[in-house]
């Protein structure tokens, strides 16, 4: 079976033309790297820079304001509890009882979908009996988000038309902007479960009664309450019509000032009405606060931003930032004492995105780097472009197929995802140098049965040959390969949130590896290694034309135009002097060159340039040519100790055999060293990351105040801004207006940025620069950039390269 489908595709060449078309065009469209793709739709697999291996669980969040925790955990968190401990699937459930709210946390099973799950506990909550729970406590299901879904954080500052800071606004109006104009505007965005506000001061009605006038009047505390909440409602009366018209009769009387509310009646007694002004003041005041924000040792406004679950972090963020150059343009300001405009700005001081875009940045790179050596080590150990050129044009293809599957199967790019694909390159491309050097030694065996019998067979005929020869052992190799890694699958818990995306990618690519290497390396092979008799003027003119094209693109991309005038050179002078070889000696040996040699030597030379210029192992202070010969050395010197193995494989193999004990020495050492090595290896659970950013979590007292937790964290992050090294620091001590973040007020997280050892660009990709005499950063493109660690300023220089 597996035959006849290779036979029907090496005879059927456009079919697998068109499977081809379809992993490229499928493959780039769910590509996690957010390529331009022209005319196809864009529908990336979700990016983010770690795996999430949080537990599968749903937060039950319980505001009372003003109750003690002991109160909190009789009336709400433990009757609450007991009550949700009958949802199927739940695993364990956790809860925690604070001041003024209760948080319960339900952990399912792995299985349980995640949005299923959210189902069932409102259900559960809807079908509370009446009187389970006090009448002021309404339990409410957290947002549809995991503890990674914090994906971007902000303050509101005022800044002028320069972007510098003015300040001129008080902390409850920065507060009233977040909560009733950016907290609304920024939900919006798609992929947004929830934006919570942190800092400054909510502003509200307080009533401050007179405990000798209550006295007087005999009137409790739940008098004055319900008269509040009794005088801020409206009255529906139906409908009244008169002259042939009907209106709507209502009572108006929700609160819009302060004398709305002094003036609620209290009690009437004796044909006299008590109002709340008789026995006390009522005016504005900021509302008892659980969290503090702060901006290197300025108090601040902000909110952050949290992903839904199952949602693109990379889009969502991409959304948010759309959502406020919108929001800018509505945001109020104001003109200060001093005659300067200050504009409410917000201003982002944790982004994900430059994480996420610096890890697949650098996957990326290695990715690039490792294809670069492959397909190097490809064209020289099998000298053949042909072969080279089928093996490692392909072997994009593979990568492009397994973000398919990703994208179907809802696996996250990120770092360890990434990874799998890297450590399968390897075997990719030895699936198809196998089938490669098979498919020319039957063509070189054909060349040979020609020339002693005259027997002939077509091209289709020996690639197919050639195919079903190995296409037996190569799917149990690669099967072999895959069925190790199905214990990964089974593990569960963070260890296997963590790996078993690295083993679906590694799988997945070398399942891709196999579907190419059977049915797309077959009949791409059987067009390159047709028997065509090219005429010397159609050879002249291809070649031709390769050099025009070359001297074309050396204006767009120089290293690319070289590129196909050193093709394009030697196969004219082959075509003009029609001959297949050039023999010459040197140095007393007879050497011989034909095109497909010196198109090896040059595709060698030209992807050594590329890797000297795109890794820089010596670094980017030393020249172009020291990295050149310094890449050479490793590469040609690896491949020749490769090449001298092979070329003496036989004869080390015979001596092995004739010497067995004498040999099994060097596995033995190899193996003590390995376990000595592994004892001494220091171990980790997750992978360590640049960030740009620390965080420092200390602590205080417990019973600590808002007042001594604010000046203890504006001297903190004073104490931290002075670090020359610290771009800004920013300080939450307490929590969020969020079920996420049920932290005390004595708990600090302070998010420190650090200035970064390379210069960047907006994207994040490190930029390369020298230094000016007069100290300035110089870029590729000339620009002049302000050298950050010198007190060196030339501004006129600076603008004028702008």
């Amino acid at each position: 079976m597996l035959n006849k489908a290779i036979k029907f595709l090496i005879e059927n060449k456009l079919v697998a033309v068109l499977m081809l078309t379809l992993f490229v065009g499928w493959g780039i469209v769910n590509a996690p790297y957010n390529w331009d793709t022209g005319i196809l739709p864009s529908n990336p697999v979700a990016v983010d820079a770690i795996p999430d291996i949080g537990e599968n669980q749903q937060i039950v969040f319980t505001p009372w304001p003003g109750r003690s925790p002991q109160d909190i955990e009789d009336q709400i968190t433990y009757p609450l509890t007991t009550s949700l401990l009958g949802i199927p699937g739940v695993k364990t459930i956790r809860s925690s009882s604070m001041f003024g709210f209760s948080s319960i946390y339900i952990i399912f099973e792995e299985d349980v979908e995640f949005y299923w799950s959210r189902s069932r506990i409102l259900e559960k909550l809807n079908s509370l009996p009446n009187g389970l729970l006090p009448d002021e406590a309404n339990p409410a299901l957290g947002p549809d988000a995991t503890g990674l879904g914090q994906i971007f954080w902000y303050t509101l500052e005022g800044r002028d038309t320069d972007g510098n800071v003015t300040g001129g606004w008080d902390l409850q109006e920065l507060r009233s902007i977040q909560d009733y104009y950016v907290k609304y505007g920024l939900s919006t965005a798609s992929g947004v479960s929830e934006v919570a506000s942190i800092g400054g001061y909510v502003q509200e009605y307080q009533v401050d009664v007179d405990p000798e006038k209550m006295r007087q009047y005999s009137i409790g505390l739940t008098d004055i309450v319900q008269a509040v909440k009794q005088s801020n409602q409206d009255i529906g009366a139906q409908t009244l019509e008169m002259n042939q018209a009907e209106y709507l009769v209502r009572g108006l009387g929700y609160v819009k000032s302060i004398e709305d509310i002094e003036n609620a009646v209290v009690t009437s007694e004796n044909f006299t009405s008590i109002r709340i002004k008789d026995v006390g003041k009522v005016h504005l005041g900021p509302a008892t606060r659980r969290g503090i924000l702060d901006k290197e040792g300025a108090e601040v406004v902000g909110g952050v931003v949290v992903a839904r679950y199952g949602a693109n972090p990379l889009e969502v963020i991409n959304k948010v930032k759309e959502q406020i150059n919108e929001l800018s343009a509505g945001l109020p300001s104001k003109v200060l004492a001093d005659g300067r405009t200050s504009q409410v700005t917000i201003v982002p001081f944790y982004d994900r995105t430059e994480l996420i875009k610096e890890t697949l940045g650098t996957l990326n790179e290695a990715l690039t780097l490792e294809i670069l050596i492959t397909i190097l080590v490809i064209i020289v150990m099998i000298f053949n472009l042909r072969a080279a050129i089928l093996i490692s044009g392909l072997l994009p293809v593979a990568i492009l197929m397994v973000f398919i599957t990703m994208k179907l199967f809802n696996v996250d790019a990120n770092i360890v995802a990434l990874s799998g694909i890297a450590i399968a390159i390897g075997t990719m491309v030895d699936v198809g140098v196998i089938l490669a050097e098979n498919m020319i030694r039957h063509l070189e065996d054909e060349k040979l049965r020609f020339a002693n019998n005259g027997t002939e067979f077509t091209s289709n005929e020996i690639i197919y040959n050639a195919t079903a020869e190995v296409s037996g052992a190569i799917l149990t190799a690669v099967l072999t390969t895959i069925i190790s890694f199905i214990p990964v699958f089974t593990m569960v818990g963070a260890e296997g949130k963590l790996f078993r995306p690295l083993a679906f990618t590694k799988t997945m690519a070398l399942s891709a590896s196999l579907v190419i290497a059977l049915f797309l390396i077959p009949p791409l092979a059987a067009f390159l290694f047709r028997k065509t008799v090219s005429s010397q003027r159609t050879k002249y003119g291809i070649n031709a034309l390769l050099i025009v094209l070359g001297c074309i693109a050396i204006v767009y991309g120089y290293w690319l135009g070289l590129l196909l005038v050193a093709f394009g050179g030697p196969g004219i002078w082959f075509a003009k002097n029609q001959k297949a070889s050039y023999d010459f000696s040197l140095l007393n040996f007879r050497l011989s060159l034909n095109k497909n040699t010196i198109n090896v030597i040059i595709s060698a030379v030209a992807i050594v340039l590329l890797l000297a210029q795109y890794w820089r192992p010596l670094g980017f202070d030393r020249s172009i040519i020291m990295n050149l010969i310094f890449v050479s050395i490793i590469c040609f010197g690896l491949l020749g100790v490769f090449s001298l193995f092979r070329i003496y494989y036989a004869r080390i193999l015979n001596w092995a055999l004739h010497n067995k004990l004498l040999f099994l020495i060097i596995p033995g050492t190899v193996l003590t060293l390995g376990i000595l090595i592994m004892r001494n290896t220091g171990k980790e659970f997750m992978p360590s990351l640049s960030e740009g950013t620390f965080l420092l979590m200390p602590t205080s007292l417990p019973h600590a105040g808002a007042a001594e937790n604010k000046r203890v964290l504006q001297q903190l992050d004073m104490a931290v801004a002075s670090i020359p090294e610290v771009e800004t620091v920013v300080g939450k001590a307490g929590r969020t207006e969020s079920a996420l973040d049920p932290a005390p007020l004595s708990m600090y997280e302070n998010i420190i940025q650090y200035k970064s050892e390379y210069m960047r660009n907006t994207d994040g990709e490190r930029q390369r620069y020298r230094v000016n005499e007069d100290g300035l950063f110089v870029l590729n493109n000339d620009k002049l950039v302000l050298n950050p660690n010198t007190d060196i300023s030339d501004t006129i220089n600076y603008e004028k390269s702008q």
